[in-house]
């Protein structure tokens, strides 16, 4: 887990990453923690202000790099979504920056697959489906912001991956769950904190 300075530090460096790759120039060098060469996973989310829509969302599930890379990568990518038409410079300001710290995805076991309605939290858990060629990942705020149970949940996260929304029903379906720690602007370039779930 981060402290609420690297969780600000983290926020701060992805924003000027995207200031900067929206406006087609290369970031300042900033002196970050030695925490941020640790391998981490990490989402970087833009929504937009006022209206809190979904603007960008990508990220790196796992910990397969130092989290300063995968940081860097993550906003980056955000602004071009391939859902959304890439990030503007008119719209930096009104867009807010949320970082997700993930821990390692564990794979969760089940005897049947009713037993996943017990072993998933919501306002804990994230969710990452895998089913054969297919993949999908929701973050734990996810369900939170939407009000979801378990079982929808479940069923998002399968509509997610492109597969049908009950497939999590089926024994080929592998599901693991993983935490996030979430830090936010509270307005565009703005003050930062770090975001409850429940």
């Amino acid at each position: 887990m981060l402290s609420i300075e690297e969780g600000e530090t983290a926020v701060k460096h992805a924003r000027e990453v995207i200031d900067a790759h929206v406006k087609r120039k290369s970031t300042s060098a900033r002196n970050l923690p030695s925490s941020f060469s640790e391998r981490k996973g990490v989402f970087v989310t833009l929504n937009t202000i006022p209206q809190k829509n979904l603007r960008g969302c990508i990220g790196i599930p796992e910990p397969i790099m130092p989290f300063k890379e995968a940081l860097i990568e993550a906003a980056e990518s955000a602004c071009n979504d391939p859902r959304f038409s890439p990030l503007r410079e008119e719209e930096l300001d009104s867009v807010v920056v949320e970082v997700t710290i993930l821990t390692t995805p564990e794979l969760i076991k089940v005897d049947r697959p009713k037993e996943y309605l017990q072993k998933i939290k919501i306002g804990r858990d994230g969710l990452i489906l895998k089913k054969s060629f297919y993949g999908g990942l929701l973050l734990p705020q996810v369900p939170v912001e939407w009000n979801w149970d378990v079982e929808e949940f479940l069923a998002q996260v399968c509509i997610k991956a492109g597969v049908l929304p009950d497939a999590w029903l089926e024994e080929d379906t592998k599901i693991y769950k993983f935490q996030g720690q979430i830090f936010c602007e509270t307005e565009p370039h703005g003050k930062i904190v770090e975001r409850p779930l429940a």
